[in-house]
């Protein structure tokens, strides 16, 4: 079996604790107004790599000292598109001692997608809105999946990190925002929330690739306003990453 692999990224600092190797996944059934990785959307368009779990882990082995304190990190695209891939993948992994991270919009909650959790040793799960309407507006898909795949990683006690994008004039609204947060804390799995500024930084990729950009008129979110957003969580007894 071959997975359709976008980039790979050797040392990300961002996705998960610690130094990690993060791959990138060819294909996403979302489309996300401020998605910075729309080249990732396509998952007929050829990928950079088609490889097997053991030519991905020979590549991740190569900076193994440099993420022992780290791990890796597969993100896309959405990831669990190829989740019987990466249950082969990611059982290599634990093999090898080095601690697993996906990061998932939940947009599928198959029989193989939970199969491979099994091996995973933490999500990180996208909540994108958690008005329904909203989210349908933001990622053209309903909200009860990313809902229920939640649920599921509470059933079986998987440790997860929480993230959500703070976007000025949408999901930067405090009714949503104190929405979301009581929604959070019945789940004892979520160890972190991390809410991520809007920015607009991939704005000249969509430029790049002669794709119009949605947002292209809103302006990053402000530190103050990140700060706001941040302390409806703490308030919630929610642990923050910052």
């Amino acid at each position: 079996m071959k997975g359709r692999v976008h980039s790979l990224e050797s040392f990300g600092t961002v996705d998960g604790p610690g130094i990690r190797f993060v791959i990138f996944m060819q294909g996403c059934p979302l489309r996300c107004l401020y998605c910075h990785n729309p080249d990732t959307w396509d998952v007929n368009v050829e990928p950079a790599y088609m490889m097997s779990a053991k030519e991905l882990l020979d590549e991740v082995l190569k900076y193994k000292r440099f993420i022992l304190n780290g791990g890796v990190t597969v993100t896309g695209g959405e990831p669990l598109l190829q989740s019987v891939f990466l249950k082969e993948f990611f059982k290599l992994c634990r093999e090898e001692g080095i601690h697993t991270a996906i990061d998932t919009s939940g947009a599928i909650t198959s029989t193989a997608a939970f199969d491979m959790l099994e091996y995973v040793d933490l999500v990180l799960l996208d909540i994108k809105a958690i008005d329904p309407e909203l989210h349908k507006n933001l990622t053209s898909a309903r909200l009860d999946k990313p809902l229920a795949f939640l649920n599921h990683l509470q059933e079986i006690g998987k440790d997860t990190w929480i993230r959500h994008v703070v976007v000025p004039k949408l999901t930067y609204d405090k009714e949503q925002l104190e929405k979301l947060a009581n929604y959070l804390t019945q789940f004892s799995v979520i160890k972190k929330v991390e809410l991520l500024p809007y920015h607009v930084m991939g704005v000249s990729k969509y430029e790049e690739l002669g794709m119009e950009y949605a947002l292209k008129d809103t302006e990053a979110l402000s530190s103050e306003k990140l700060a706001i957003a941040e302390e409806i969580f703490s308030n919630k007894g929610l642990p923050l990453r910052v």
